[in-house]
């Protein structure tokens, strides 16, 4: 793959892609928490995708290991595994890329079918997760806030969703870094979700794409 796409993109955007053995060197660094199933990890210029693709393969890899002998339990986890990725970028065109090439990496590990559920399911969660905007001013394109959705499996099938906006998020980090002039607000209330969705099947998901 090339490292870029035109001169005329470098230009204008910085647009330059990470080649695969430094991706995975970089991972290497935190590789215990590179094939955890469900450590969180969010791209804020994620391009086409070449670090999350090689972060879901060390995490399907990982379900496997884990749950190969139960389909259904691999399953599910490999749907957690990508619900717990997370990718912000400017352009729309790597957006779609990024997206496919997410998606073909999950239904092939599931060797899952177009009509699947979970097909369906981790389409609908790539479009929430995977979003365009720009991590620096946290906006999307028409100016709102970027928001992402924490998920968590519940178990026996359901998952569970919560929208948190990016803005926030990344304020609550400071809120609770160690020595922070505000640590002692702990939990604060302006760190509560802006949306708690009911526990969802991947049937369920999936019947969102479809709408």
């Amino acid at each position: 793959m090339s490292l870029v796409k035109s001169k005329q993109r470098v230009a204008d955007h910085g647009e330059v892609f990470t080649p695969v053995w430094m991706v995975d060197a970089m991972l290497d660094l935190v590789k215990d928490e590179s094939e955890r199933i469900d450590a969180r990890f969010l791209e804020p210029a994620c391009g086409s995708g070449n670090f999350i693709v090689r972060i879901l393969k060390r995490k399907l890899a990982a379900v496997d290991i884990r749950y190969g002998k139960s389909d259904f339990e691999r399953r599910h986890y490999a749907l957690l595994a990508l619900m717990c990725i997370y990718g912000i970028e400017l352009l729309p065109d790597n957006i779609a890329e990024c997206r496919a090439n997410m998606l073909e990496i999950f239904t092939d590990y599931l060797h899952a079918e177009t009509s699947d559920a979970l097909h369906q399911a981790a389409s609908y969660v790539l479009s929430q997760n995977i979003v365009q905007g720009d991590a620096l001013t946290m906006r999307t394109p028409s100016g709102q806030p970027i928001s992402f959705a924490e998920w968590g499996y519940l178990g026996k099938g359901k998952f569970q969703r919560r929208d948190f906006r990016f803005d926030v998020l990344t304020g609550a980090s400071a809120f609770s870094a160690e020595d922070s002039l505000f640590a002692h607000l702990g939990k604060h209330e302006i760190f509560t979700p802006t949306n708690t969705w009911p526990p969802m099947t991947a049937n369920e998901l999936a019947a969102l794409e479809e709408d």
